[in-house]
């Protein structure tokens, strides 16, 4: 009886569990199509860039600046155009530079050869340069930013979603496959 007992809360459990994943899946997804909608609306061009892709990614990031250390996290989702595979990741950023603020933001990934996509999934490095003003709460304020990253074949658009920064960092940025969500 006692375990008949553990085995249906297990499965219970690992129910659960799975519900849990396929919210956070969900969710991810609809910050994806909410993400893209806007920069298609911003930058119509993009929509171009990103059809004729290899692959794109799409992440919401917190950033914070004190003085001269800048940091940040966030989850997204990377699709290989080619394949339709699609990857759930994180990232952790930290940087140098001068700033202070809080925003909330999202990053567009554009990658136009296979072999940079695949070294973003598998290693996930990011080198960039941003500088950025943003006093902005929903549709409420404004913002200018420019990001530029060192890595060849990715072209990278940053849109602010909330938040008040003054800022200009140079930022590493580590990507990695979520095991919770793949």
């Amino acid at each position: 009886m006692k375990k008949i007992l553990c085995s249906l809360l297990a499965l219970v459990f690992s129910f659960s569990a799975m519900a849990d994943v396929a919210e956070e899946r969900k969710e991810i997804k609809d910050m994806r199509q909410e993400i893209l909608t806007r920069l298609y609306q911003e930058e119509p061009s993009v929509k171009g860039k990103i059809a004729n892709a290899v692959g794109y990614a799409t992440f919401s990031n917190i950033g914070i600046n004190l003085f001269l250390i800048s940091t940040g996290r966030g989850s997204g989702i990377v699709k290989n155009n080619n394949t339709g595979k699609e990857n759930y990741m994180k990232m952790f950023s930290g940087g140098l530079g001068v700033g202070l603020g809080v925003k909330d933001f999202s990053a567009v990934f554009v990658f136009h050869s296979e072999e940079v996509l695949n070294a973003f999934i598998e290693d996930g490095w990011d080198f960039s340069g941003q500088a950025d003003a943003a006093a902005k709460s929903g549709e409420k304020g404004g913002e200018g930013s420019a990001t530029a990253t060192v890595v060849n074949g990715v072209e990278v658009f940053q849109l602010t979603e909330s938040g008040l920064a003054l800022q200009a960092t140079l930022q590493g940025t580590k990507y990695w496959i979520d095991d919770d969500l793949n």
